[in-house]
């Protein structure tokens, strides 16, 4: 118990000291960036202030693995300067067992990171953004371009070249409508269509039917009205309702998925980053054991270089997960893999750097 004390009472003041550093940095450098904008829009010194507020939990997630990267390679390096390593590897102390309530802690705190994540980052981020865009004055487009969206379980599939959501109007509008076997039994073309509020359907300008009978035969005719019943897809459907799923909570996102999965839209980037959102808290622990498994790896400047080798290696697991989730937005691999592959990668290069440490 002693020993445990010993390492936080070294590593917490060193882990809190860089995190305050680095959130004042990115504060500053967050600031800097539309500081212009704040004052050519006239913005309040108040105003800004309430912005820096809601941004800092924001800045949390970007210091929290730089400065326990940092804390971790200054601690040991320090007692390994001071020959305090050497002391206790003497006295029976194993370098794992020293290092173990660090990696105990970063493991605690990778859980911990993905709850504030989602409970506290996520809805200040958006809290943050909606008042910077309102002061600044910009306007988010609700308006769609070629659309394509599945209803009623692929029975009904809507094909338009633009949405007006002011005016809840579709324009270049091609309707297909399948049966049961998923096979096409009326194709539906009109100019525009309208949303009718008191009917809850879409009114189509001027449609004309293309039908096709059992044999294949196509032929053309007036709107139906129990064709016209089908059309009742509602118009939020069609406004621009992408989603960041990075920027929102984990219910929110999987309600997001479940809507890509009934309109047929495509969903690879949406997947791979909703699985990040649970892979990448580890990030915590991975960054832990490079700094752990990294120092000391020199007699010579040991902490400069133990903090190049830990940095490049975070640097080489950063690149490595935006090519993996590249290559799952583009469908070359799972989602699942594109967010968890490098932190399977890390982990495990990460625990045989472990084991194979100088002491």
């Amino acid at each position: 118990m002693k020993l445990v004390w010993y390492v936080f009472k070294m590593f917490l003041p060193l882990l809190f000291g860089m995190l305050f550093l680095f959130i004042f940095g990115f504060e500053i450098g967050d600031l800097f960036m539309n500081i212009w904008k704040y004052i050519f829009n006239n913005v309040p010194v108040k105003e800004v202030l309430h912005i820096m507020l809601l941004y800092i939990p924001k800045t949390i997630t970007y210091a929290l693995p730089l400065s326990i990267l940092f804390g971790i390679c200054y601690m040991l390096c320090s007692l390994a300067s001071q020959n305090e390593l050497v002391a206790f590897f003497a006295s029976g102390v194993s370098y794992i067992r020293f290092v173990l309530p660090l990696i105990i802690f970063a493991l605690i705190l990778s859980h911990a990171y993905m709850v504030f994540e989602d409970k506290v980052v996520v809805p200040t981020y958006k809290q943050y953004t909606d008042l910077k865009n309102e002061l600044l004055h910009i306007e988010q487009n609700k308006n769609s371009t070629n659309i394509t969206i599945r209803s009623e379980n692929g029975k009904i599939i809507y094909k338009a070249d633009t949405y007006e959501s002011s005016s809840k109007r579709l324009h270049g509008l091609l309707v297909i409508v399948r049966n049961d076997e998923a096979v096409i039994t009326d194709i539906i073309k009109a100019a525009y269509a309208v949303w009718s509020e008191d009917r809850a359907v879409w009114v189509l300008s001027s449609p004309v039917v293309y039908s096709l009978n059992e044999e294949g035969e196509l032929s053309s005719g007036y709107m139906r009205p129990q064709l016209e019943e089908l059309l009742i897809e509602s118009p939020d459907t069609f406004k621009n309702n992408e989603v960041d799923v990075e920027t929102v909570t984990i219910a929110q996102a999987k309600e997001y998925l479940r809507y890509l999965q009934r309109t047929g839209l495509p969903g690879g980037k949406a997947y791979s980053v909703y699985y990040k959102k649970f892979s990448f808290p580890y990030v915590i622990l991975i960054v832990t054991f490079l700094a752990i498994g990294l120092t000391g790896r020199s007699r010579r400047n040991i902490f400069i270089i133990s903090m190049f080798l830990s940095l490049s290696a975070s640097v080489v697991f950063y690149v490595l997960q935006m090519v993996t989730m590249l290559l799952a937005e583009n469908g070359y691999i799972v989602p699942a893999a594109g967010a968890w592959l490098p932190v399977i990668i890390f982990l495990i290069i990460s625990v045989l750097l472990l084991k194979n440490s100088k002491t």
